[in-house]
């Protein structure tokens, strides 16, 4: 996927405003999808320039609820919807409309990312009771097999010296 500058999308707005190249000249003159085009001329119109700058946002439950609600209530498109909400890609809300509708609600509250900190209680708990019971099943194990094996030798050994007493007669 190409990455566009600030001065692309605005080249690309004010050529349509004009009125001289439709999307999907614009489009094929910047190698990319007419789609592209048309989001960024939304955006344009329903917030101004800034909007075509790049922008991170981290978005809260309630507003992607709010998001989800007015797209129901009004029969929004994508489009139309991210460029109320300035939401730089229409997929985004998508993905948030998937979450609900599998998971419900709570897919939307942010979840910590990375592993969880080991704490000395967990570390404890685990290392004791989990561990002190397959170390447990391990010695007897090996104490059966060190037994067998034992056993094992001392005939070998037994049969040894019967083979050689017979040799000597």
């Amino acid at each position: 996927m190409a990455k566009f500058t600030f001065e692309d999308k605005l080249w690309a707005v004010k050529e349509y405003e004009k009125g001289t190249l439709s999307h999907r000249d614009i489009a094929n003159k910047l190698g990319t999808v007419h789609k592209t085009i048309q989001k960024w001329i939304n955006l344009y119109r329903e917030h101004g320039e800034d909007s075509l700058r790049k922008s991170y946002t981290k978005y809260s439950a309630a507003f992607k609820m709010e998001v989800l609600k007015y797209m129901d209530d009004n029969w929004a498109s994508l489009n139309d919807t991210a460029a109320k909400f300035k939401i730089p890609d229409p997929s985004t809300i998508s993905a948030w409309r998937r979450a609900v509708d599998t998971e419900g609600a709570e897919a939307l509250l942010p979840k910590k990312k990375g592993r969880p900190p080991m704490t000395k209680e967990r570390k404890k708990n685990d290392l004791t009771n989990e561990t002190n019971e397959s170390l447990i099943q391990e010695v007897e194990r090996l104490r059966m097999e060190n037994a067998y094996l034992k056993k094992l030798n001392a005939l070998v050994q037994e049969q040894k010296k019967l083979q050689q007493k017979s040799k000597r007669k």
